[in-house]
């Protein structure tokens, strides 16, 4: 009988131990299984992390290579037009050192004159100010009123000085006398 009572302590223990171990297995598997997950969280927060500072050094260097790039337009934006100025002023270079009649040097004078036009014309330059054009404040700075009998009223009768537009914005306005009946 003390064998049976022996057995049956012996199952009792190892049935109160059982469940402990495999408790404690458990909570360890848990704990190690957790600790995997912390681990992996960590590098992919450093990998975020990383990624984070690549992405902020390459948003600096876009905005230092955009920032370049508009102070370069801005410095050379008129290269183009400079460009199509220089065969004007070696046109007019050699009209001073041209010799023969004022009728010949006229002449050189107006095909300067036409090829300067055509390089406004190319960069969108306009020339505002002729007789008979009505009056537009705008594009025009009335010197003063004065009767004449071929324009009517609040019309261009003389131009002063040419006024210009550049893209149809007024870079200067046109110096104009302005008619009244």
């Amino acid at each position: 009988m003390t064998d049976v009572k022996e057995n049956m302590q012996d199952a009792a223990v190892e049935a109160t131990e059982t469940p402990a171990t495999e408790q404690a297995q458990t909570e360890a598997v848990d704990v190690a299984q957790l600790q995997a997950e912390l681990e992996k969280a960590k590098a992919e927060a450093a990998d975020n992390y990383e990624q984070f500072l690549r992405a902020q050094a390459e948003l600096a260097n876009q905005r230092r290579r955009t920032d370049k790039q508009v102070e370069d337009a801005h410095k050379y934006a008129a290269q183009k037009f400079v460009e199509s100025l220089i065969p004007v002023i070696d046109s007019l270079e050699m009209g001073l050192q041209a010799e023969g009649d004022l009728q010949q040097i006229r002449e050189g004078m107006q095909l300067t004159l036409k090829q300067f036009e055509a390089v406004m014309e190319k960069f969108n330059i306009e020339a505002v100010g002729a007789p008979g054009d009505p009056f537009n404040p705008e594009h025009h700075q009335a010197m003063s009123l004065q009767p004449h009998p071929d324009f009517d009223n609040n019309t261009v009768s003389m131009v002063l000085q040419k006024g210009y537009l550049l893209n149809g914005r007024v870079v200067r306005p046109a110096m104009v006398m302005v008619s009244k009946k």
